[in-house]
């Protein structure tokens, strides 16, 4: 799914390189890079959460990385649909395959995997949709972008233990809960969008929801807490808010992979027993 921000910068010595290549042998890659980072600290939670890491966590790490490379060519295909990218339609289709083909074989290992295909599916409706309506970068959409990019914890729970626990889905909206928070600090540094209100009202319902999470145990008391790391960066960001609003987008993205890093940790680390069981 496309967001409206990064959280790492970009890799522009590697996408010079990729311009020397013949046009066709371009792969095309998502614009705003940070994704990835959701996409992998998503995974790893869900895996940490599995207690192990077999042929199937691989495969599954390969075809969540697939499906999330389909998005660009799907998305500039649809802004630009009344012609055709031949370029796009190549990689598009070579993703898609390889993503498809990795669902299928692991479907038929894990039925119960279906349900996250589903969500997926939906997910990809409703970002294209949002894209023919021209809104794309709105919030509702990003946070439907991140709800279905953290699908990567479901997806490596279920994959690698051949089925799904409430658990796994409370981790699933744990980090939709905690990337999306980045979209109320990135909006903050645009004049339309400099109010802070919806930040503070974004944070308190997702505190509720965390709660709520884990009085019914479905998280651990160190697991919900990982989420104190979105609101102590939200803090962050009132406190130096004229130098967040100033600065240098370089210097956000940094910061933003820090604190992104921090819940990573926290929260995987937080789901794994104190030893790991043997083989």
């Amino acid at each position: 799914m496309a967001i409206a921000f990064f959280l790492f910068p970009t890799n522009t010595n590697g996408i010079k390189q990729c311009r020397k290549l013949p046009i066709w042998c371009r792969p095309t890659f998502v614009p705003e890079q940070g994704v990835f980072l959701v996409l992998f600290g998503s995974f790893l939670t869900g895996a940490a959460l599995a207690q192990q890491w077999n042929q199937s966590t691989n495969l599954a790490l390969v075809c969540a990385f697939s499906t999330l490379l389909v998005e660009h060519p799907y998305v500039v295909q649809l802004k630009q649909r009344k012609s055709w990218k031949p370029r796009y339609l190549l990689w598009g289709g070579i993703y898609g395959t390889t993503a498809l083909s990795l669902a299928t074989v692991l479907g038929f290992q894990s039925p119960v995997l279906i349900l996250i295909y589903a969500l997926a599916i939906v997910g990809f409706i409703a970002d294209g949709i949002a894209v023919l309506y021209q809104k794309h970068k709105s919030i509702a959409n990003e946070i439907i972008s991140f709800a279905t990019i953290c699908l990567a914890a479901p997806l490596a729970y279920g994959a690698t233990t051949g089925n799904l626990s409430a658990e796994a889905i409370a981790i699933w909206i744990l980090n939709t809960l905690f990337f999306s928070s980045a979209i109320y600090t990135i909006k903050l540094r645009r004049k339309k969008t400099q109010s802070l209100k919806p930040g503070i009202i974004y944070h308190g319902l997702s505190v509720l929801i965390v709660l709520g999470l884990y009085s019914i145990n479905y998280l651990s008391f160190i697991t919900a807490l990982s989420f104190a790391v979105a609101i102590i960066k939200f803090g962050t960001v009132n406190l130096v808010l004229d130098w967040y609003r100033q600065a240098r987008f370089q210097f956000i993205a940094i910061f933003e992979t820090r604190f992104a890093l921090v819940y990573i940790a926290i929260a995987s680390i937080s789901v794994l027993p104190a030893h790991l069981p043997p083989g």
